[in-house]
């Protein structure tokens, strides 16, 4: 047998004189699902205001009926002598509601039993969408027109033509008329389909919702949004894998934030750029960010507004925190003072001079430092040096940021574990807080760096349907992109979008010029499930030393940090933080 399955969104959004409803009401012996039987289903299947069905029977429960209910619905046990029990009816029931809305008046109760029944039985309950008329009225009707929206008040309201008895399939008829009548209510505000009778909210206004019509010719594709004022001005820039469900939903009340309603009245039209898949709809969105500047938009906006560690170029370098970013760099890093604890902390492991004197290379460093105590160089540390004797600490630095050498990090570590040792923990907190910032920026970097050294890399991503998901990227740019539907060969769709792909010309950076949201994004996807190398220029990998064998640690450390004022220091600090190598 079928059973039920749970609709499409593209099935949500047909218009509702087209959708199925299954309008149903139980009875039962009591108030709670985990404990009490029903001893009665009653369900209406209703489209377009006709009739398609009823489905209604007497359940035996299994045990006698409470007084009280026997009061309220008249069923008695004598009357379910012989009624079938409830692993004869569920199965039946579902087939009949398959690939409908599940209406009820509380939907939570009559759910709450059906799901409570399909467990004991071992019956996967399916997805239902559920529409409660209970939770719709309270949002169309004011209160002055219905202080209760109990089922006997808004059968009255609405002139049901069956009375609510407390029997199921009465109660169900008396349903589907106040069903219909609260659809009536909202059809003249725009409200036409099942996903926007769910996203109603009377706080939406009339404009508003009259807007709803600057979505009519968008696709339901992927691609991105971009809502335009009164000037041609880009306000908002989105991306969705819908872009018609998506944007219809800011004039239906889905949408609750201040800042976007005032967006929305703003807005005299929309544009979009269909995309192949999420993940070209994800790069063009930072894309026309960058170029556009949305004043509706909070992220992204500025990629260009990291924060860079760097060795300065003189005889004694030392480490300098700049904008844009220079071969064999240390970021981004967004905010800078995340830049300049990690800088600090780089400066003092690596032995790097933190004074700010210029000094030429005929002289020794260190000759008049003062102690590290009292505000010296790290450098000074190992007694005055010569240019050539110091260079070994930015030679130390630059293999952390290449990724030869993690020496370092582990440095870093065993000060943590030694100031534990001396139940030093609160000091041992902040230096591992210091060292988290500095790992993640680092293991960021390579893992970028990693997909930014290659001259072309070409990867496929099966879809849900069969096809493929294509992708061509260039110093980690994304240079192309396609669907190779099911059935269709990809390596043709590769040829053709790889001789058509954007020309990149890198730079010495890091990054290779890459904005790093957008190369960071193509590395997530490249580390998705099901994600295949069509081919590459040259290996797709990271060096062996780099941070990428941190990642664990960053994780149990920004843990760490989250529960720090959960529990005492000392379990905080004492942690198994054994890197492994995730790469």
């Amino acid at each position: 047998m079928s059973l039920p399955i749970q609709l499409t969104f593209d099935e949500l959004d047909t218009p509702l004189h087209e959708t199925t409803f299954v309008v149903v009401d139980l009875e039962t012996t009591g108030g709670s699902a985990d404990t009490e039987a029903i001893t009665e289903i009653g369900a209406v299947k209703v489209r377009g205001g006709e009739i398609l069905g009823e489905f209604a029977t007497l359940i035996d429960p299994g045990r006698s009926i409470p007084p009280y209910i026997v009061e309220l619905t008249g069923i008695t046990s004598a009357m379910l002598i012989g009624a079938p029990r409830i692993e004869r009816v569920l199965p039946g029931f579902l087939e009949f509601a398959r690939g409908s809305v599940l209406v009820a008046h509380n939907a939570g109760f009559d759910t709450g039993f059906l799901k409570a029944a399909a467990s004991r039985l071992d019956i996967a309950w399916p997805r239902f969408q559920v529409l409660c008329t209970v939770k719709l009225a309270r949002r169309v009707l004011t209160r002055d027109e219905a202080p209760s929206v109990k089922l006997s008040a808004l059968s009255t309201l609405f002139r049901s033509g069956t009375r609510p008895t407390h029997r199921a399939l009465d109660d169900a008829r008396a349903t589907v008329d106040v069903l219909h009548g609260l659809i009536e209510r909202v059809g003249n505000q725009g409200v036409h389909s099942y996903a926007e009778l769910v996203d109603y909210l009377p706080a939406v206004s009339a404009g508003q919702r009259a807007k709803r019509g600057l979505a009519a010719h968008l696709p339901g594709t992927p691609g991105v949004y971009l809502f335009r004022g009164p000037s041609d001005e880009v306000l908002y820039v989105g991306t969705s894998n819908n872009l018609k469900r998506r944007v219809r939903n800011y004039f239906t009340g889905s949408e609750t934030r201040g800042r976007m309603k005032e967006m929305v009245a703003l807005a005299t039209r929309v544009d979009h750029v269909e995309c192949a898949h999420a993940l070209e709809a994800g790069v063009r969105e930072l894309r026309l960010l960058s170029a556009h500047i949305p004043p509706y938009n909070r992220r992204s906006k500025f990629p260009k507004k990291g924060w860079w560690i760097t060795l300065t170029d003189e005889a004694f370098p030392r480490l300098s925190i700049v904008r844009a970013p220079a071969p064999n760099g240390l970021g981004p890093f967004s905010v800078r003072g995340d830049a300049a604890e990690a800088a600090a902390l780089v400066a003092e492991f690596c032995r790097l001079r933190t004074c700010t004197r210029r000094l030429s290379r005929s002289v020794r460093h260190g000759d008049n430092c003062p102690a590290t105590d009292v505000g010296g160089c790290p450098a000074a540390l190992s007694g005055p040096l010569t240019a050539d004797e110091y260079s070994e600490a930015p030679t130390q630095f630059l293999a952390l940021v290449c990724g030869q050498d993690d020496a370092v990090l582990y440095s870093m570590r065993r000060r943590v574990d030694d100031l534990a040792d001396k139940e030093l923990y609160e000091t041992a907190a902040r230096l591992r807080d210091r060292i988290a910032i500095t790992v993640d920026a680092l293991r960021r970097m390579h893992r970028s760096a990693a997909v930014a050294a290659i001259a072309e890399l070409v990867a496929a991503r099966r879809t849900p349907d069969g096809g493929w998901e294509l992708i061509v990227v260039r110093f980690g740019r994304l240079a192309g992109a396609a669907v190779a539907p099911r059935g269709v060969h990809p390596m043709p769709v590769v040829d053709a979008i790889a001789a058509s792909a954007e020309t990149v010309i890198p730079d010495t950076t890091p990054l290779r010029g890459a904005p790093p949201e957008e190369v960071a994004l193509i590395a997530s996807w490249l580390r998705t499930d099901g994600v295949r190398i069509v081919r590459t220029s040259s290996g797709y990998c990271s060096p062996a030393r780099s941070a990428g064998s941190w990642e664990s640690w960053c994780r149990t450390a920004k843990e760490a940090a989250r529960q720090a004022g959960m529990e005492p220091a000392e379990r905080s600090v004492r942690q198994e933080w054994s890197p492994r190598n995730d790469l």
